[in-house]
């Protein structure tokens, strides 16, 4: 099993969901992780986490697609 890793931070769902979905489509597994226990979906932070070896690909794809 792979250690994940936070490669941005969302400030809402809506865009957790749209970054994830382009990093799905170019291969790399995404989990996104609520930030705050105790906040509503659509008031909530987002962790976005690669494994470890999808980091760098992850990264360029960020890079290339200006996010």
């Amino acid at each position: 099993m792979g250690t994940w890793i936070v490669i941005h931070m969302a400030h809402s769902q809506q865009e957790a969901e749209r970054l994830k979905q382009k990093l799905t489509e170019e291969g790399i597994l995404v989990r996104l992780k609520p930030v705050y226990k105790n906040r509503p979906a659509k008031e909530n932070c987002y962790e976005l986490l690669v494994l470890h070896s999808e980091i760098e690909a992850a990264r360029e794809i960020f890079l290339e697609k200006g996010f």
